[in-house]
């Protein structure tokens, strides 16, 4: 016999832009400060390079240049949601994503989640647009995202650090 689904989901919303992300809360490992990006060779825009966190070296996403959506208040302090990636995948067990501001809990149940979408295609990484509350938000598309940042990294040059070759020349 199987539980029956939760009639409420904790979710988080995490600012990107003029909208937010809709994720479980499940999904976010830690939000942290901004740190400069080892860059990806070949990487498209929205792929800012690879930040290390915890002793990974994680995928940092701008999800505005993926999705093409509007930068947002630029006064806003910038920081980065690591997220549990859900593909199982031991290359790629988290993604970064830059977000301004701070991301926010709520709890949502099925009635406070009004799909938005027009009819045009959506742009790639985004599953949905929905109104949860007063709040216009986007439903990422995760695993489109990961097996695409899958695909780029390895197809891109090891990018190793280069910390310590500069010493004795």
């Amino acid at each position: 016999m199987s539980d029956p689904l939760p009639r409420e989901i904790r979710c988080v919303l995490v600012p990107v832009g003029n909208l937010r992300l809709l994720l479980p809360n499940a999904t976010i490992a830690e939000v942290i400060t901004q740190s400069a990006p080892e860059p990806v060779a070949g990487a498209p825009a929205w792929l800012l390079g690879r930040i290390a966190w915890r002793g990974w070296r994680v995928p940092l996403v701008s999800f505005t240049e993926l999705a093409g959506t509007e930068e947002g208040d630029a006064e806003l302090s910038v920081r980065v949601a690591v997220l549990k990636a859900l593909g199982g995948d031991p290359k790629l067990p988290f993604i970064a994503v830059l977000t301004r501001g701070f991301p926010r809990l709520t709890t949502l149940n099925a009635e406070l989640i009004i799909p938005t979408h027009d009819g045009k295609p959506l742009p790639p990484g985004v599953r949905a647009h929905v109104l949860v509350r007063d709040d216009v938000a986007m439903i990422p598309d995760l695993e489109w995202i990961e097996a695409t940042l899958l695909n780029l990294l390895d197809s891109a040059e090891p990018a190793e650090s280069v910390a310590s070759s500069d010493s004795n020349d």
